[in-house]
């Protein structure tokens, strides 16, 4: 159990390192990417949805979606039905982006599926 907690845990960094240096060009890190993530699979998140699926403080994630907003990645509009609430949404910019990040990842997951074999990957995602 211990070495599968390790090798999980080491592959989760290798992962994750690969699109350090993208985020860095941009002087963003790992919190901005994961916002991304999901701000690019669910648009118009809105905010207290994105604070529940990152379980962060609110203060956090409200420097990740400032550094987003200024770099141009983001965009918020009020809620159709509530004005008070924030939706989320990429730019044409933050979906370009994001795709980049998600193309190294993807490349990183492709390479080590196919280390693994079909059997082992079928596995893994049966646990999931």
């Amino acid at each position: 159990m211990r070495r599968g907690v390790e090798l999980l845990y080491f592959g989760y960094t290798r992962l994750t390192r690969s699109v350090d240096d993208k985020l860095t060009d941009y002087g963003l890190g790992r919190a901005h990417h994961r916002a991304l993530y999901f701000i690019a699979r669910q648009p118009d998140l809105s905010v207290s949805d994105l604070l529940r699926i990152l379980a962060i403080t609110k203060q956090s994630l409200g420097r990740v979606l400032n550094d987003l907003s200024a770099h141009g990645l983001i965009e918020s509009r009020p809620g159709s039905t509530d004005r008070r609430q924030k939706l989320l949404s990429l730019t044409e910019k933050g979906v370009k982006f994001e795709a980049t990040l998600f193309d190294i990842l993807y490349k990183g997951m492709t390479s080590a599926y196919t280390s693994a074999g079909g059997d082992a990957v079928k596995g893994f995602l049966a646990g999931a």
